[in-house]
């Protein structure tokens, strides 16, 4: 099952990934090589395999508690002080999904 070269335009359009030049047949063939690779997954059975979260479910991965630490914390004016735009405490940054923002 290999992509052709529009499917991968029509993908890279769909996520907001502009390819220019050569990029698109250099990321054809990329995609193209991951799914040689992963194809021979399809030899497996399994229709029956319940699917799985998180490969170490039954490993107790807590994570430590989200705790305050006043000596290493910015204040608000310090952690805008090297922001290129800030308004109303708040950090202003581009707009990365054409839905407006910073212009």
């Amino acid at each position: 099952m290999a992509l052709t070269e529009q499917e991968v335009a029509d993908l890279a359009e769909f996520v907001c990934i502009p390819l220019v030049g050569d990029e698109l047949q250099e990321m054809t063939n990329y995609l193209n090589d991951a799914i040689q690779v992963l194809e021979p997954i399809r030899d497996y059975a399994t229709c029956d395999v319940e699917p799985t979260f998180h490969p170490n479910e039954l490993i107790d991965a807590t994570l430590r508690a989200d705790v305050l630490s006043p000596e290493r914390n910015l204040t608000r004016d310090e952690a805008l002080a090297n922001a290129a735009q800030h308004e109303d405490g708040s950090f202003r940054v581009p707009s990365i999904l054409g839905e407006g923002g910073v212009s």
